[in-house]
């Protein structure tokens, strides 16, 4: 395991459509926590930066390079922990009118556990008016030294055996980071890392447990089959996960990837979870819906009304993987009504195999809730946002609603919107998440969202931007980080 704290610079080709626009650099951003027995945990940071984004000059050697400045700030509470700022340029390059190279950092820090914030700003140096991208990002650092635990799952582009100690070195292996977590049609190659932590035990301890590794859908959590590794190993202080599934036939969807410990009881003792999305065009999903237990003599053969039963069928969006929504829209409106009979059966049997018709009657009274609140004059109440949320998560643990907000401290009023904090969602899975929702109308209904950390949500760290009813300019760099709007004080701190 590299203990050093050191900086990496790499170079990745590719062929990527995102333009530089005037908040600055395009970038990809994400990190990793880990721990070191008997030093502690660190934090690794990952940007990628988008090189068809910047402006490039010309170089003593005839060719072009670009040049940008990081800055880095980790925060806890108002207290700077940790800071960096640092220029990266790009490799020379001789065209730069079609840039296909994107180049990555890493970086790593010695952390305590706690909560932070992590605060990144890009800016381009080539540009006269050096305007910055910038995000605000918070980290959980959570490493109990008396527990089991297992750490972030990072995404890899590729790892080798290392030869030479070098700042990619981690257990052995240099390993070359994929900062995204979109796999398109050319990448059929889903490789991971992590490490789990057994402080409880010994090397050469006799005791066993079971490391599962596997695919699942993200909508309603339905293991697949095809994308399962186990493995019963022996307990160490630290163990290395270095794995790869091959994703080819894994059709276009949300996923997640899950790394889970159980004891020789059988018992979860530590679970880690990490989102992907899947693009691929060329694997259709197969409609298993049509092809499991039959729905003879059940509750949905009951709905004999084709148009109502279509209609219970759309009213189940919100909670359907990516397979069951392409057979709504693709067979909803045209289907018989007795493989619409099968499909909604299905649906709820693999949701809930043994109280069926109870699952479909619970859910369809939160839908009957969803239209009677968040329903507008063209759009049911679960095809609105907020009604998706409130199917898919239940009813949020606190509502912040700003129907307009004037001024404030910075003197910018704001479309109305509404933050929702979740205590937890996904059975404990994820903690302390946020929704916020916002209307370019002041008596409009239809709200929009523009914002969540929760997994396989619309991630907008800039979404205090679209609050803004009067824009004069983009805010500097030192007003985003004082962060003194209302909107700010209320994700931060809800009621």
């Amino acid at each position: 395991m590299k203990k050093s704290i050191t900086t990496l610079l790499l170079f990745i080709s590719g062929f990527f459509t995102a333009l530089a626009g005037s908040q600055g650099p395009g970038a990809y951003f994400a990190h990793g926590v880990y721990y070191i027995p008997d030093q502690g945990p660190y934090l690794e940071t990952y940007i990628e930066i988008v090189g068809n984004t910047l402006e490039y000059k010309p170089t003593a050697s005839g060719k072009f390079q670009g040049k940008v400045q990081i800055t880095l700030i980790i925060k806890q509470d108002s207290v700077i922990r940790d800071f960096r700022k640092y220029e990266l340029s790009s490799p020379a390059i001789s065209d730069t009118v079609n840039v296909g190279l994107n180049f990555i950092d890493q970086q790593r820090f010695m952390i305590e556990n706690g909560d932070y914030t992590i605060e990144l700003s890009i800016s381009d140096l080539n540009k006269p008016d050096n305007r910055a991208s910038f995000i605000s990002y918070p980290v959980i650092v959570n490493f109990k030294p008396e527990e089991i635990s297992i750490s972030s799952i990072q995404l890899i582009k590729e790892f080798y055996k290392t030869e030479e100690e070098n700042p990619l070195s981690k257990s052995g292996y240099d390993i070359v980071p994929y900062v995204d977590n979109f796999y398109g049609p050319s990448n059929n190659k889903l490789i991971y890392y992590a490490e789990i932590y057994n402080p409880l035990t010994t090397q050469g301890s006799s005791e066993r447990y079971l490391i599962s590794n596997y695919i699942e859908s993200f909508e309603s959590r339905q293991l697949l089959n095809n994308y399962v590794m186990v493995k019963r190993e022996n307990a160490t202080p630290v163990r290395v996960i270095l794995n790869e599934f091959d994703i080819s036939d894994l059709p276009s969807g949300n996923y997640n990837l899950v790394v889970s410990l159980r004891d020789k009881n059988n018992v979860i003792v530590a679970h880690q979870v990490t989102f992907f999305q899947r693009l691929n065009e060329l694997v259709k999903p197969a409609l298993t819906q049509l092809q499991d237990k039959t729905a003879e003599n059940s509750f949905a053969t009951e709905i004999n009304d084709i148009e109502e039963l279509r209609e219970y069928i759309r009213s189940l969006a919100p909670i359907s993987t990516e397979t069951e929504k392409l057979f709504i829209k693709t067979y909803n409106e045209s289907a018989a009504l007795k493989d619409l009979q099968q499909f909604f059966f299905n649906f709820w049997y693999s949701r809930n195999p043994v109280q069926t018709e109870q699952a479909w009657k619970k859910y369809n009274a939160e839908v009957i809730i969803a239209n009677n609140t968040y329903s507008t004059q063209v759009r049911k109440g679960y095809e609105t946002d907020m009604g998706r949320v409130y199917l898919k998560y239940g009813s949020p643990n606190s509502i912040t609603d700003m129907p307009f907000e004037t001024g404030g401290m910075l003197g910018e009023g704001s479309i109305p919107y509404q933050i929702w904090h979740y205590y937890e969602l996904d059975n404990g899975r994820q903690r302390n998440k946020k929704f916020v929702f916002a209307s370019s109308e002041l008596l409009s209904k239809d709200y929009t969202l523009i914002h969540s950390d929760a997994l396989g949500e619309i991630q907008n760290w800039g979404w205090q931007e679209q609050l803004k009813r009067l824009h004069s300019g983009r805010e500097s760099e030192d007003e985003m980080r004082r962060d003194k709007r209302r909107s700010g004080t209320y994700y931060n701190n809800p009621f």
